[in-house]
Parts: structure tokens; C-alpha cells; sequence
């Protein structure tokens, strides 16, 4: 059923800026601390960091890491990050890696071996205390938490989560499947099996629930792959067929409830021009500090949600992830090496139920 919901977004202008950086590999992984201090990493062990906007960069080796994909980190600061490879584990591929000082030394601080498991995302919720899902092993996601800052992890008891679908999985398209908000407010989305699902957690993922959303994908390829929350109630998803991007998808779906029930926003209209697959969405700040802008991201570029019933294109660059720390930045990463920076101008607008 769908709720009433009025969406405003204020015209927002947008520059673009390609940032050169020295490497050509695919990110997926990209934190932003704020204006200065960004990370990314991607494909054959690839990191990078900047601590002054992007004017330079460095590469900062992982050691042992150069077949691995890191789709997943989540800086602190300069020089504290964790990365997180995605892969399968019996190949060697599911890694968390922590360093402490600016890339110079990195710590393996979880491996995991067992057949089928496969990691998909990592959130922190302050500088303590974070979580990590990957896909199910034995009709159950994986999920991990950690209470020093990624020194350690613990797996929690698969018993703890509603059971897998048939076909049920996450997608590691923008380490973005997974969110938080709060100081225990976690939520994970799926696809590829005949609901796509979000499942929530008031407890830093101690205990679960779940809900379905009106997304039926039709094939493995097609599902949720990124949320994301202004606050415990209110979030947003979006999604599609990565396979088939062109292919129609409920973007975005919402929810009032802190993701008890997702919704189609009756005032909404996908429009042909912003194409049907996102695999990245964030609620950018404006200029008063609210994160009332909807800002979503995919192949076909970056867009934003325009007077609540369309999408208006914020630039066509080809990206994977996109992060906003605050009203005056955000930063996007994808394919090629490819690095951007925008900076918002008239931003605002409100959020109302």
C-alpha cells in the first residue's frame, strides 16, 4: 500500500570535477571524512587517500592484497581506515583489513574461510563499535560486529537473523547494502530471490527482524542495493538489475517507520532519462545541516530527487558509490579510476509525512 508522502528538493546546481588519481582501477569502496580527508578502494588491492581535497593523492600498499577486490571501507580520519574484500572466502578473498597510520602498516584483522561466505559491507557507528554482513551460509546472512574500532570480530549467532530466502543475497556494488544510524540502528537489503528485503536491527545487531518491500525481482541480478537513512525512521532505497540496467525498478522505495514497512511514494514518477539501476543513494546535507536531499547514482550518472516526482540528472560520469559528509561536498568513485568531486550550491529543501 502507498503512503502519503510529499517530497520537496530545492533546485540544487552541481560542478563536477574529474579528479586525476594514480590508478586505473574500479572502486566501489569510498569514505568521505569530510571536504579533505576521503578514502576509496576497488579492484587488485587498490587504496587511496587524500587529506587535502584531492589536490594529492597516495596509494598506500596492502601487502599480500594485490588479487583482492575491496569494495567496502570506512575511514575514521587520515590515518585510521578499515578495507573490506569481497570475494569468495574459499578462494581467499573474504579479508578485513585495519591500519592505524595512514596505510604505512596494514593488520589482517578478520579472514573468513568457510565455503559460500562472501562479504558485501562494512558500517561503523562511531569509532568503536561497527558491523559487517556478507552473503548466507547455510540459509543465513553473515553477519560480524566489532566493539574496538575493527580490531577484532565476532560473528553473530546465525539464529539471531530471519532465515535466507531461496536465492536470497546482497549485493557489494557500493558497500552500501548495509546502513546505520544511531547508536544501534543497523539495516541490511537484498535481492535476487522473490521478495527483495530489508532487514533491521534496534539492538547493533543483536537480535533482527525483517520486511518485505515491493521490489519482486525477476533474476539473481536484480534487487536492493543501496540504502540509506536521515534519521531511525526515515530512509530510502534504491535499486535494479545491474545486468539490465534499463530494465524498471521502484526507485526510490521509503520508509516512515524505521523500515517496518518500504513504500513506493504515490507522488513519484521514475522518469525514462535517469534509467532504472542505482546502486548507490545518500541523504546529502544542505546548507542548515538537515539531510533532506535525495541523491542517487548508477551507470547512467548522478541524480538528484527533483520536486518529488522525477529525477534530475546531476552529471552523466559513469559511477559506482557516491558519499556526502556535508553540505559543502560530496565525492563520487567508479570504474577506470574514475574520482569526482561535486560541490552543492543552493541546496535545500524538506522531507515532510
Amino acid at each position: 500500500m502507498k503512503i502519503a508522502l510529499t517530497l520537496f528538493l530545492a533546485l540544487v546546481t552541481t560542478q563536477w570535477h574529474a579528479i586525476p588519481v594514480p590508478t586505473t582501477a574500479s572502486f566501489r569502496g569510498l569514505s568521505a571524512v569530510d571536504e579533505n580527508i576521503v578514502w576509496a578502494s576497488g579492484t587488485g588491492g587498490a587504496v587511496i587517500r587524500t587529506t587535502d581535497g584531492g589536490k594529492t593523492w597516495s596509494l598506500p600498499p596492502v601487502p599480500g592484497a594485490e588479487a583482492l577486490d575491496f569494495r567496502g571501507i570506512h575511514a575514521f580520519d587520515g590515518k585510521t581506515a578499515i578495507i573490506m574484500s569481497s570475494g569468495p572466502a574459499e578462494k581467499g578473498q573474504a579479508r578485513v583489513y585495519r591500519t592505524t597510520d595512514a596505510g604505512q602498516h596494514w593488520v589482517l584483522v578478520l579472514e573468513e574461510k568457510i565455503p559460500g561466505a562472501f562479504f558485501d559491507a562494512i558500517a561503523f557507528w562511531d569509532a568503536n563499535h561497527g558491523i559487517l554482513m556478507g552473503d548466507p551460509v547455510d540459509g543465513h546472512f553473515m553477519l560480524f560486529t566489532t566493539d574496538d574500532g575493527g580490531a577484532t570480530w565476532q560473528r553473530v549467532p546465525p539464529e539471531k537473523l530471519p532465515p535466507a530466502l531461496p536465492g536470497e543475497g546482497a549485493f557489494a556494488a557500493s558497500n552500501s547494502c548495509l546502513a546505520v544510524q544511531g547508536a544501534d540502528y543497523t539495516w541490511f537489503a537484498t535481492g535476487g530471490a522473490s521478495t527483495a528485503r530489508i532487514f533491521r536491527s534496534t539492538d547493533r545487531g543483536k537480535t533482527w527482524a525483517v520486511a518485505n518491500t515491493p521490489a519482486q525481482p525477476h533474476n539473481a541480478s536484480t534487487g536492493i542495493f543501496s540504502i540509506a537513512f536521515r534519521d531511525e525512521k526515515n530512509g530510502v532505497a534504491v535499486g535494479g538489475d545491474y545486468q539490465h540496467p534499463d530494465d524498471s525498478f521502484p526507485n526510490p522505495l521509503v520508509t516512515s517507520d524505521g523500515g517496518k514497512t518500504w513504500n513506493e511514494p504515490a507522488t513519484i514518477s521514475v522518469i525514462k532519462e535517469a534509467g532504472h539501476y542505482f546502486s548507490s543513494v545518500v541523504f546529502a546535507p544542505n546548507d542548515k545541516g538537515f539531510q533532506n536531499n535525495i541523491v542517487a547514482a548508477g551507470p547512467s550518472g548522478v541524480y538528484a530527487l527533483q520536486d518529488g516526482n522525477r529525477w534530475l540528472s546531476q552529471g552523466d560520469m559513469n559511477v559506482n558509490v557516491i558519499a556526502s559528509p556535508n553540505a559543502k561536498t560530496g565525492w563520487a568513485a567508479g570504474p577506470k579510476g574514475t574520482i569526482a568531486r561535486w560541490n552543492f550550491e543552493g541546496a535545500g529543501g524538506v522531507y515532510r509525512h
